[in-house]
């Protein structure tokens, strides 16, 4: 992981958010929105805006392919909002900057588990052998339970 968080502050510092190998969000079509964080915190909290919130357009971002784009909109569609934005908070510290970086990265890990192509679930059979055991052992219980029973008077 420290090599992801190393390409990410490097893409950043080159003017995108880097998500993986093929996918690096600019950092124009991101809105960052710094707002005072609720909670606990004495006369501090009422003074400063620490409180980080990132938007991104995923529809019209021009960071993803059309491939892409329409496996990160199902993949995140619970996230996203009607116009198609997907919105990241942080205000885990009482560090502007650090909560923008948390945010971001917490962005970023969206972006890549939502773009990450899940294998295809291969159904399976139980072998011939397996159901004719397993009814033959349904067979002898019902033996038993049957030979069990207290004869009818007649």
């Amino acid at each position: 992981m420290a090599t992801d968080e190393r390409r990410a502050h490097e893409s950043r510092d080159a003017g995108g958010l880097f998500v993986n190998d093929t996918v690096t969000i600019p950092l124009r079509e991101l809105q960052v929105r710094a707002t005072r964080s609720g909670g606990p915190g004495g006369q501090h909290v009422n003074t400063s805006s620490t409180r980080v919130e990132i938007v991104w357009n995923a529809r019209r971002s021009a960071a993803l392919d059309t491939a892409q784009r329409a496996h990160l909109l199902g993949a995140v569609s619970s996230r996203l909002d009607s116009l198609g934005r997907v919105r990241v908070v942080a205000s885990d510290t009482r560090s502007q900057r650090r909560n923008r970086e948390l945010a971001e990265h917490r962005l970023a890990d969206l972006v890549r588990k939502g773009l990450k192509v899940r294998k295809p679930r291969k159904g399976t059979r139980p072998h011939r052998t397996a159901v004719e055991r397993r009814l033959a052992e349904k067979k002898l219980h019902s033996t038993r339970k049957r030979e069990r029973r207290i004869p009818p008077d007649d």
